[in-house]
């Protein structure tokens, strides 16, 4: 009798501790569901301060217990050169900038300095405000589950019992959401509060205004054109009485700036130049042959008077070139180490498009700005590309296509137009390409027809004409 009261005792002890584990086990699976779901549902919280409005929400948790945030320019996450305490850091989403003449002012090296703490301010305020909405998601998430299991025992407990298990289970969730909270995610407040430019955030910090190349004004430019060989009109027929620059920088009078002068009657200046990326053509100087340039921008800034500005650049800072090249040669365009590669030399490029974007503001006489995305050179078919198959061509176009996304989503975010002019059914290979040949002086560059085609586009966007 002893013993079976015994073994009844140790039997109710283990189911005791069994219920007790299983219940442990149950609120830590609901604990980490509802901070889940709530991280995952929470809407970003949007700020605006100098011009930029901003998303403000968290990376992805980690397995590490410090690291740094994320910054999203037009589609591609940058690191943040800061560091976070804990495994839920904040992600920052550049949605809009508004460029008028009063946030360009902002830019400028004697007023950035007495306003960028307001961007600090606001970003640590839509931090906080996150998370705010995030417990009251958690808590959404966990009463739903809490009441899933209760509905579930309904039937072995009473009204009172199950109230105090969905209440007590509420508060073991949110006291353990909270103080991660506490424990994480409130050290970054006082980091973000700190920051002054997305740009420094990012790791650069952002560059004073460029000022003007040296030289006399430019007042009878009505029109300007920056960017790489494609805006020059690489391998097109010569300039009549060129310049030096002109040469060395490949510039040609079948350009798109020069065609579009042409129809409007513009004094146009073609500043372009075969080789320049963001940091050396357009915001830094550039040596090509035995000249050396000055940025772009810095000369844009002395046509005072000019009414539009189009813009062509990103081939070179991902280079593109090259990528056919090396594509054409390799087994598989698309491995791991050139798409890590490619991802990160987008990323690159979006911190300094932001940057150029974010310069263009600076422009006399509050310009027209025209961003042209890139043509597709060959088709998916094309059966003329020794080394380049089909498979190999839409990695290359999917490539293209991602820098098109990052051009497009900056110039919406800045208030610019974009434009992307069609080459379909003319690409390489084609009985009517619009782009040169690999026989040509610019192979895959646009030929005369190519250039009219984007001249075409770019007079459409500047008249308002969809």
């Amino acid at each position: 009798m002893v013993d079976d009261q015994g073994t009844r005792s140790v039997r109710g002890l283990g189911r005791g501790i069994a219920r007790a584990l299983i219940g442990l086990a149950t609120i830590a699976v609901i604990t980490v569901a509802s901070i889940g779901f709530g991280l995952r549902v929470t809407p970003l919280q949007s700020v605006s301060a100098l011009g930029q409005t901003v998303g403000v929400g968290v990376t992805s948790p980690t397995a590490s217990l410090r690291g740094p945030g994320e910054v999203d320019l037009f589609g591609q996450p940058l690191p943040t050169q800061a560091r976070f305490v804990g495994p839920i850091r904040p992600r920052l989403v550049l949605t809009d900038i508004t460029l008028n003449q009063q946030v360009a002012g902002l830019f400028s090296p004697d007023t950035q300095a007495g306003s960028a703490a307001a961007l600090g301010d606001q970003l640590a305020s839509g931090w906080k405000r996150y998370f705010a909405w995030e417990i009251t998601f958690v808590a959404v998430g966990a009463l739903l589950l809490l009441g899933m299991i209760a509905g579930w025992r309904r039937h072995r407990w009473s009204w009172r019992k199950t109230l105090v298990t969905v209440l007590g289970g509420l508060l073991v969730v949110e006291a353990v959401n909270v103080g991660l909270i506490l424990l994480t995610a409130s050290t970054a407040s006082g980091v973000l509060h700190d920051v002054h430019s997305l740009g420094e955030l990012v790791g650069r910090s952002e560059q004073p205004a460029l000022a003007a190349a040296p030289g006399p004004p430019l007042p009878g430019v009505q029109a300007i054109v920056m960017g790489d060989s494609t805006a020059a009109g690489l391998g097109g027929a010569p300039l009549p009485n060129p310049s030096r620059d002109d040469e060395a920088c490949g510039r040609s009078a079948d350009a798109y700036g020069v065609l579009l002068g042409r129809v409007n009657r513009w004094n146009i200046r073609n500043l372009a130049c075969s080789g320049a990326t963001i940091r050396s053509g357009l915001l830094g100087s550039q040596t090509t042959g035995d000249r050396s340039l000055p940025p772009q921008l810095a000369v844009a800034k002395r046509a005072v008077n000019a009414s539009a500005v189009v813009i062509g650049v990103g081939a070179n800072d991902l280079n593109w070139g090259p990528m056919i090249r090396l594509c054409a040669v390799s087994v598989t365009c698309d491995d791991r180490a050139s798409t890590v590669f490619f991802q990160r030399q987008l990323s690159l490029f979006a911190r300094d498009y932001y940057e150029l974007l974010r310069q263009i503001a600076g422009l006399p006489d509050d310009p027209k700005v025209v961003i042209n995305l890139y043509y597709e050179p060959f088709a998916t078919d094309a059966d003329c590309l020794t080394g380049l198959t089909p498979a190999k061509i839409g990695v290359l176009l999917d490539r293209l296509g991602a820098l098109n996304a990052v051009l497009a989503d900056g110039a919406k975010t800045f208030g610019y137009l974009s434009v992307k002019p069609d080459f379909t059914g003319h690409g390489l290979c084609t009985e009517q390409p619009y782009v040169q040949g690999l026989g040509d002086a610019a192979p895959f560059h646009p030929n005369g027809t190519g250039q009219l085609v984007i001249a075409l586009a770019d007079e459409r966007a500047l008249l308002g004409a969809p």
